[in-house]
């Protein structure tokens, strides 16, 4: 029996896009990156809730959750039952459903504006840069809708008490505290950690993915949707891992400034270098192991459900600056 050939299995095997005769540009591009975008970020960072949980009661509270993230499971459970590893979910899906939109929606349309402004073969030399700007601005405006909703989800997580959910405790923190004060009070931590991440997430996966895809000696045109799936959790780990020991000490610092109401009259930047003060090196670097362990799995998800969408979407349209 003859051996199908590569035409046939590609046929059969590699999923077309469904973009149809005309392929999407634009706007309707840019729409299609963005839903990508929301879908993988509020799968993922719903998905990884309960980490995220304990993650935050090792960094607010070391006192009592100080034996490691598999025994921080244990306390969370024995003390306030399964359930409360659930707390946040809601705030969690909706703000990270937003900021993906914003944030992958936004890195490939900067990019790409960057690549129009300085000219493909310029922008091929120079992609680390490429990634890094366009990373970077993406993610400014990604935070500004992340805010309120990382805001709430924190102080659900750390008050269970709090309020019910993520209505009643949106609402509570607006009457009580105002938009500013009770919302954005943790946008310079948010900032400080997102933008880094978000950086070192993005350059690290495209150079990752690069280095993977030249090692497979395949155009990326006849890659099979399952290996460029794989090669997309593979360079997320790597990128994942990274991101999350880059901002980690303004993770940390995020968790402890929305714990708290500040006092009156004193600066936020009073309030980041008092605590870092207080904290240290150390400190700053409380729940590494569980944060990586959650930012590793969520940024290879992200990047695998980011690729197979855009492909069912049809939005394979952006630019390729990689050599």
């Amino acid at each position: 029996m003859m051996a199908p050939s590569q035409e046939s299995l590609k046929k059969n095997f590699i999923v077309p896009s469904p973009a149809g005769d005309a392929a999407p540009t634009g706007a309707n591009l840019y729409a299609r990156f963005a839903l990508a975008g929301a879908i993988c970020c509020g799968i993922t960072h719903g998905a990884m809730t309960p980490v995220d949980v304990v993650k935050t009661r090792i960094q607010l509270s070391p006192e009592i959750y100080n034996k490691g993230m598999i025994a921080g499971f244990r306390q969370v459970v024995q003390a306030e039952g399964a359930g409360a590893l659930l707390t946040g979910f809601g705030p969690t899906a909706a703000g990270y459903f937003l900021q993906g939109a914003f944030k992958f929606g936004g890195y490939e349309f900067w990019k790409k504006t960057f690549i129009d402004a300085i000219g493909v073969e310029k922008a091929s030399e120079n992609r680390t840069a490429i990634y890094l700007g366009a990373s970077a601005i993406a993610e400014f405006f990604a935070d500004v809708a992340l805010c309120p909703l990382e805001a709430t989800r924190i102080r659900l997580v750390s008050q269970p008490t709090f309020a019910s959910g993520l209505l009643s405790g949106f609402s509570k923190i607006l009457k009580e505290e105002g938009v500013l004060k009770g919302f954005y009070s943790g946008f310079g931590p948010i900032l400080f950690k997102q933008v880094p991440y978000t950086m070192a997430k993005f350059v690290v996966y495209e150079r990752t993915t690069e280095l993977i895809l030249k090692s497979l000696n395949t155009p990326k045109d006849q890659i099979t949707p399952s290996t460029m799936t794989a090669v997309n959790l593979g360079s997320g780990i790597v990128a994942g891992t990274v991101a999350a020991i880059v901002s980690q000490p303004a993770d940390t610092l995020l968790s402890k400034i929305n714990k708290q109401k500040g006092v009156a009259g004193e600066s936020l930047t009073s309030r980041l270098i008092s605590m870092s003060g207080q904290l240290g090196i150390k400190g700053l670097f409380l729940g590494l192991g569980p944060r990586i362990v959650m930012v590793a799995t969520l940024t290879a998800g992200q990047f695998a459900i980011y690729g197979d969408i855009k492909r069912v979407l049809g939005a394979t349209g952006g630019v390729e600056i990689a050599k």
